[in-house]
């Protein structure tokens, strides 16, 4: 069965369809069936909702193409930024219609080894580490932005993410000759370029 296939079978719902229509142009259409097959996937999965769970789930654990439903994930290209500004701009416009809008950073370590993830490097663990021990722990490092949005039936609010950045070694940089971006950088970057999903006229984003 055929990536196009498993999309007709399975990812026809109008209602995932009208759900993704604002993000649907940042993609090939081939590319486009693959993501909404994982999408539906990760709804249905009651697992840790990764590659090969989405697709146990829908049925597909033994299609002969299963690696094409990866590369949509470490090869096919899209537009990541250009999701990040969109969705940023329906959470505004879902969430915070008439203001402010307030943007928090934080960062978190993915814990992975091997010697093929060579973006990887050795950090504090938060998680383990305390004012006396310090443990490290060997992984990626992610910038995460998140709009932060009063919910009036949960009574507080909450951080929603919309962007999330890989932050490489200073190993890794150096090994290749430039410069190592600080967190900050990284944490300014992003929000030069995600200032753009705010609607005409609203303020800019202010990190907290």
């Amino acid at each position: 069965m055929s990536m196009r296939a498993a999309h007709d079978i399975f990812c026809t719902a109008p209602v995932l369809i009208q759900w993704f229509a604002p993000f649907a142009s940042a993609f090939t259409t081939p590319t486009l069936r693959g993501v909404l097959v994982l999408i539906a996937g990760a709804i249905l999965t009651p697992s840790r909702r990764t590659v090969t769970a989405a697709l146990s789930i829908m049925g597909l654990r033994e299609i002969a193409t299963f690696t094409t439903f990866h590369r949509v994930l470490n090869r096919n290209r899209w537009a990541p930024h250009d999701l990040a500004r969109r969705l940023l701009h329906q959470l505004i416009t879902t969430f915070v219609p008439e203001g402010p809008v307030v943007m928090a950073i934080d960062e978190t370590i993915e814990r992975r080894w091997g010697a093929r993830i060579r973006v990887r490097g050795i950090y504090r663990d938060p998680v383990r580490s305390s004012h006396g021990p310090f443990v490290k722990a060997s992984g990626l490092r992610w910038i995460s932005l998140m709009l932060l949005a009063p919910i009036p039936w949960a009574g507080r609010v909450w951080a929603l993410p919309f962007l999330t950045v890989l932050a490489p070694s200073k190993r890794y940089d150096h090994e290749r000759g430039r410069r190592h971006k600080l967190l900050m950088d990284w944490a300014r970057q992003s929000c030069s370029r995600s200032s753009a999903g705010c609607p005409t006229g609203r303020s800019s984003l202010w990190p907290t």
